[in-house]
């Protein structure tokens, strides 16, 4: 199947099924008020909401997504989509606490299809279209975490932080239908050899693939210098000179468009064997982004331009170093991604901690000087360890 390649139809619905997924981590994030009001939470308890669904996606990466290479993946992702929609039902209706932090934590690990997807989608692309492939799918999980935000607002203004999930979990049986119908019957396993097995076999890869190891460290620098941005941001945007309004503030996020534009030019570079340089272009661009954002405090355009800058390099290098890596072992795919995406994680998850210590003991220059840091350890790192590798 991989030599037949992937339509743009095809790939455009691997984009769309991914981004529907992905909200479904990020539709919280705007609801945390009205979720401890009618749940009768203090707000320091509501924050274990997002929490728990990170720690979902955590255990996911590790444990659902590497069955993409042992078991069908068509019926790995439709059986996953189902269940998400399972698990969105049960945050609807939750009654208590307990029931809501146990149905969040499902959907944070469920929704690790999109890197079942991605994967997939690698596995089905021939060669030369691997990285295009690759670019349309990641563009989709970029703008599915953008709407996801302004679409859960919206409706819980509507008909209740509930009926967000109500229509996720809609949503989510409508795609998994589409998927059954319109995915081709094959993505049989790769692999014969137990779950176990399996997943100890993660290891393995990072011991005898450079490629892994290399652009794995880079995504965990890139999406840690990202994080230490959009973390605190909010803080001095929401404070005097400015005092911008929560949906001021969650303006600056629809910069993240450019990322998507990003990462399908990327992918398509790098299928042409430019994925060094779209390397070194997008880790320079994330390093000089810190000087505009700098600014802040004279300039908020300083600002859009920086996020800007800084998400369309972060995207740039993000989807090249899977494109990359999905060279390497083609029997593989799925633990890979889990690979890949676990240093991903750690890297958001530091960022988002080491951000807001650096910005109440430094404020924001301490900040921009930390991110600065990040990025030029990113590029140095990039030309000592991967640049004359591939």
């Amino acid at each position: 199947m991989a030599k037949a390649g992937v339509s743009r139809r095809t790939a455009l619905m691997f984009s769309v099924a991914c981004g529907l997924a992905v909200a479904n981590v990020y539709y919280a994030q705007p609801l945390l008020d009205v979720i401890s009001a009618d749940m009768g939470l203090s707000h320091a308890v509501v924050g274990i909401v997002g929490t728990v669904t990170q720690v979902g996606y955590g255990a996911g990466l590790v444990l659902i997504v590497p069955l993409g290479d042992l078991v069908n993946q068509r019926r790995l992702v439709v059986g996953q989509t189902v269940l998400s929609a399972l698990a969105l039902v049960a945050v609807a209706l939750a009654p208590t606490t307990a029931v809501l932090l146990i149905g969040l934590t499902a959907v944070g690990a469920l929704t690790v299809v999109t890197q079942v997807l991605v994967a997939y989608s690698a596995g089905m692309a021939d060669d030369s279209g691997r990285g295009r492939v690759v670019g349309i799918v990641t563009s989709g999980i970029v703008i599915g975490i953008l709407l996801a935000r302004t679409v859960s607002g919206t409706v819980a203004d509507l008909a209740g932080w509930r009926a967000v999930y109500v229509l996720a979990a809609a949503a989510a049986l409508a795609m998994a239908g589409l998927l059954w119908m319109k995915l081709p019957p094959g993505g049989e396993p790769r692999e014969r050899i137990t779950y176990p097995k399996l997943i100890g076999s993660l290891f393995t890869l990072f011991a005898t693939v450079p490629v892994l190891r290399t652009r794995a460290v880079l995504a965990l620098l890139i999406f840690m210098g990202f994080t230490v941005i959009a973390t605190p941001m909010v803080l001095p945007l929401s404070a005097p000179p400015y005092s911008l309004s929560t949906t001021e503030v969650g303006l600056f996020g629809l910069a993240g468009a450019v990322g998507a534009l990003g990462a399908s030019h990327a992918g398509r570079l790098t299928d042409r064997g430019h994925g060094q340089r779209v390397t070194a272009i997008g880790l320079v661009v994330m390093l000089v982004s810190w000087i505009p954002i700098a600014l802040l405090p004279q300039s908020l355009w300083g600002l859009v331009i920086g996020v800007l800058a800084i998400d369309f390099g972060l995207q740039s290098v993000h989807v090249t170093n899977q494109s990359l890596v999905y060279r390497t072992r083609p029997e593989a795919q799925s633990r890979l991604t889990a690979g890949y995406m676990v240093f991903y994680s750690i890297g958001s998850a530091t960022g988002a901690i080491v951000s807001t210590v650096t910005y109440t003991h430094a404020g924001w220059t301490g900040v921009c000087v930390l991110g600065a840091a990040i990025a030029l350890i990113a590029l140095l790192f990039w030309n000592f360890a991967d640049r004359r590798r591939i």
